[in-house]
């Protein structure tokens, strides 16, 4: 009740309850500052584990206090309080991809490539200035009302400088990581990004998953196989093309951000 009432002192006022973590939690709220709804994170320290909260959460704080794209999540400000909790307000969103994809059963081929520009340019900025996000999925993907996208959740990003700067943690969702950061190699975390974004397309066309990941163990497996598509998806051949580009089970041969956002698809009109 004490922070609800400092935020009201802010000019937030709170209202319903739209995500919560193990630590953390987002409500909407009302700005009176901003005159409109935003979207208040609210880390709970106390219940955080250590290296969460002495490694990542110093980490994404950085981050968010760095980044400026028009596809990434707008920061207005960070308010610390007393009794160990964080209060991290941003702009507020209709939706998420997940919730889009699931609402339509896929994302229509106009739409979906719009969108999909829209993130392989967030992770463009994010990748040109060193940044990486290593939890890119469906879920950290916002849509505003006319369908613009902000990325967001940077609790597993990094710095990465260097070609590469290898990175050592397992993280992110596996049903969205690629096969080496499942095997627990060293990897390119820049790779695993574009991984990322071919697991993200492949649901956005055909509203299911490419894999089965109920089995973590056995997921590398299934990636090595040529991808399969559901029996009704109607999906492009210069699509399906793209995918297994983004797919590719050695990390080298996967495309950089660069080549991604070169693709013929992308550029079609």
């Amino acid at each position: 009740m004490y922070t609800e009432k400092v935020l009201r002192g802010m000019g937030y006022k709170m209202e319903a309850l739209i995500g919560e973590g193990s630590y953390s939690k987002v409500k909407l709220a009302h700005s009176e500052k901003h005159n409109s709804q935003v979207a208040i994170k609210v880390v709970d320290r106390k219940k955080a584990p250590h290296d969460f909260v002495h490694k990542f959460l110093p980490r994404e704080l950085a981050l968010l206090r760095t980044v400026r794209h028009d596809n990434i999540v707008r920061v207005f400000e960070f308010i610390e309080v007393c009794n160990g909790r964080l209060y991290i307000v941003m702009e507020a969103a209709q939706t998420d991809l997940l919730q889009r994809v699931q609402d339509t059963n896929g994302v229509p081929d106009d739409l979906a490539k719009s969108m999909f520009s829209q993130i392989v340019s967030a992770v463009s900025y994010l990748h040109n200035n060193g940044i990486v996000h290593r939890d890119l999925k469906c879920e950290n993907i916002l849509l505003t009302a006319d369908n613009q996208v902000r990325l967001t959740d940077f609790g597993f990003g990094r710095f990465a400088a260097g070609h590469p700067d290898m990175s050592h943690t397992y993280c992110g969702s596996a049903a969205y990581a690629p096969p080496e950061v499942l095997l627990g190699v060293p990897y390119d975390p820049k790779k695993y990004d574009v991984w990322s974004l071919g697991v993200i397309l492949y649901v956005m066309v055909t509203g299911c998953m490419p894999f089965d990941d109920s089995n973590v163990t056995a997921l590398p497996m299934l990636q090595r196989k040529e991808l399969v598509y559901p029996d009704d998806a109607t999906v492009s051949g210069s699509i399906r093309a793209f995918i297994s580009q983004l797919l590719q089970f050695s990390p080298p041969a996967r495309p950089t951000i660069k080549e991604v956002a070169e693709q013929s698809w992308l550029k079609q009109p």
